[in-house]
């Protein structure tokens, strides 16, 4: 075994687990600068490799009744749709513009995030739920 692959496998899936992002975001880049594949091949190969990351992720979320089931199995059952046709759309691209396609998508995610922070305050509270931070305030 690459033991780069797997050292990749186990930080992206823990750092996919703990933060709630899609694996994808960590495998694509990884694979591509790390391995060396083609961001058809990196693209592909994180499509499989987030199958027990998302299994494994949902199965502990579920246990803390973190997991919206109802949403999730529809998120489960569009998405299927969504995937066939991005994996048509992707194999249309040259391996350039796809990667610039995923680059600019991760710069809008990343500006949402920071945008969504910033508008949150430093500390993002749940006091709804015993345990978490902030909940013991009044």
């Amino acid at each position: 075994m690459n033991a780069a692959a797997i050292a990749i496998g186990v930080l992206a899936g823990m750092i996919a687990g703990m933060l709630g992002v899609g694996g994808g975001v960590l495998f694509v880049p990884a694979l591509v600068l790390l391995l060396g594949l083609s961001q058809h091949e990196a693209e592909a190969t994180s499509l499989l490799a987030i199958i027990p990351v998302a299994l494994v992720g949902t199965y502990r979320q579920d246990r803390y009744g973190n997991v919206m089931r109802r949403d999730a199995l529809l998120l489960g059952i569009f998405s299927v749709a969504g995937a066939a046709a991005g994996v048509a759309l992707a194999n249309a691209l040259s391996g350039a513009a796809l990667r610039d396609a995923f680059a600019v998508f991760m710069i809008v995610v990343a500006l949402q995030l920071v945008r969504r922070t910033l508008r949150a305050g430093a500390v993002i509270t749940n006091p709804a739920k015993p345990g978490s931070i902030g909940a013991d305030k009044p």
